[in-house]
């Protein structure tokens, strides 16, 4: 198993136990965001990414994640597909009656995560990858 995948493992096993605080695994520039959903957009450096973070929580109640597969793209990349679920605040809107997989692509350089993308949909993730199933 490559370094990369031991690091998005570790972050994303975090994640899975509601444990989002740490960020000693990202590049202080690392460039965050989503490329689909509700609020595309990306941020620039730690900082950033915890207030990004942050607002999608607080948007949600009981937010648990179930990892699902991890693929490693290439010698860079690692996709991860993500089984959320959560009520919506405002709306109601229960994530798991969704039915969706999300997905993140995590690019690591040199140990630290350079650049991670959140996808609402998988199959967005594999087209933009070019993995189309």
């Amino acid at each position: 198993m490559s370094q990369n995948l031991d690091l998005v493992r570790s972050i994303c096993s975090a994640w899975a136990r509601g444990d989002f605080a740490a960020s000693d695994w990202a590049d202080p520039e690392i460039e965050s965001g989503w490329a689909d959903g509700p609020a595309p957009g990306s941020r620039i450096g730690v900082a950033a990414m915890a207030e990004s973070e942050r607002e999608f929580l607080n948007a949600w109640e009981d937010v648990r994640l179930a990892i699902g597969e991890y693929r490693e793209v290439d010698g860079q990349r690692v996709l991860v597909f993500i089984h959320a679920s959560g009520r919506g605040k405002t709306s109601g809107l229960d994530l798991g009656q969704m039915g969706k997989t999300a997905a993140c692509l995590f690019d690591i350089r040199d140990g630290k995560v350079t650049r991670l993308v959140n996808y609402w949909n998988r199959d967005r993730a594999l087209a933009d990858l070019g993995l189309e199933e």
